[in-house]
């Protein structure tokens, strides 16, 4: 993945670009992101166009189960997490659903991997799953059931994570029953 501004930075002219892109070295993602077409394909491709034209925000919610495989939902969009004085970024493609966190609840539990050269922002497990009971009235309480579920038998189960998470987002007693009854 390279950005337009990254090229440029670099001593790469625009035009280079383009004309790279019609010869068919480089494709054109979205708007001002470029890959190179011997690349090999990555695995989130709209996480890693949102993560590189929004690197302030983070994958969330239904978005954030796929991605640690606690959900069989298939976002339709690439739901995005921001701080709640920031303004959300348009995007043509692909499409997000942008969601405002306070100032502690957004810098709680969040995960940094890198897909190639761009660095995807995460919530961990524990804390997607305080997210989606915060959210659970936009995202189905059906969605936050599966989701506990499908944690509660991977590896690494951590009820005190999940607690904690839970306080931060304000949602310890919504969770609590939950939590107990998978146990």
């Amino acid at each position: 993945m390279l950005r337009m501004s990254e090229a440029v930075r670099a001593g790469i002219h625009r035009e280079t670009l383009r004309h790279m892109v019609e010869q068919g070295q480089l494709e054109m993602i979205s708007r001002g992101l470029y890959r190179l077409v011997e690349a090999p394909p990555s695995s989130n491709p709209d996480l890693v166009i949102v993560a590189a034209r929004v690197p302030q925000g983070v994958i969330c919610l239904i978005s954030a189960l796929a991605f640690h495989e606690l959900t069989t939902q298939i976002p339709h969009e690439v739901y995005l997490a921001i701080t709640r004085n920031s303004e959300p970024r348009r995007l043509e493609y692909p499409p997000i659903s942008t969601f405002r966190f306070s100032d502690q609840s957004f810098s709680a539990g969040i995960e940094t991997t890198h897909s190639g050269s761009v660095r995807l922002r995460v919530y961990a497990r524990e804390k997607t799953l305080a997210d989606c009971f915060k959210f659970r009235n936009k995202i189905g309480l059906d969605t936050c059931l599966e989701a506990i579920r499908t944690y509660r038998q991977q590896r690494g189960f951590d009820a005190d994570a999940l607690l904690r998470y839970a306080a931060v987002c304000r949602v310890t007693r919504v969770m609590r029953p939950y939590i107990e009854a998978v146990l």
